[in-house]
């Protein structure tokens, strides 16, 4: 193959693998700290508030079923186009509302922006994620 052609290189062979990895690789922060919010659901409605999230109890629940629920539903690949979605608005307003660099102390400023675009740059990936859909191992199987 030559090196002109690598832009041009599909990876038809290996595509569905990459497909595969990508929604792992996508939702297994979601997990991780999305589970410490269900175990102390309490603590979760309180941080909720702390930010002055109107309706703390709800943005809480649905904190945990975007967080919790919602990527099993992606690494399973069933509904993954619609929740994919979801998940690309979810994660720009967790952006907006729970990492405001703006609005916050200069000290804590650089670690904010790093955790807002984070969830920018997770948001993309979403939305590529609805257009490809999860490929064929998936539950979906497009």
């Amino acid at each position: 193959m030559k090196f002109n052609t690598l832009r041009y290189y599909d990876f038809v062979n290996s595509k569905f693998y990459i497909l595969l990895i990508a929604r792992v690789l996508l939702v297994v922060l979601f997990i991780k700290l999305g589970t410490p919010k269900l175990i102390n659901f309490e603590q979760t409605i309180q941080y909720m508030q702390s930010l002055n999230i109107p309706f703390s109890t709800l943005a809480a629940f649905i904190a945990v079923v975007m967080e919790v629920v919602a990527p099993i539903f992606i690494l399973i690949g069933y509904y993954t186009r619609p929740i994919a979605i979801i998940f690309a608005f979810y994660t720009i307003g967790s952006a907006i509302l729970g990492h405001a660099y703006w609005q916050v102390p200069s000290e804590l400023v650089q670690s904010n922006m790093i955790n807002f675009y984070k969830n920018i740059s997770i948001a993309a990936g979403f939305f590529l994620l609805s257009l490809t859909g999860p490929g064929r191992y998936s539950l979906d199987k497009k």
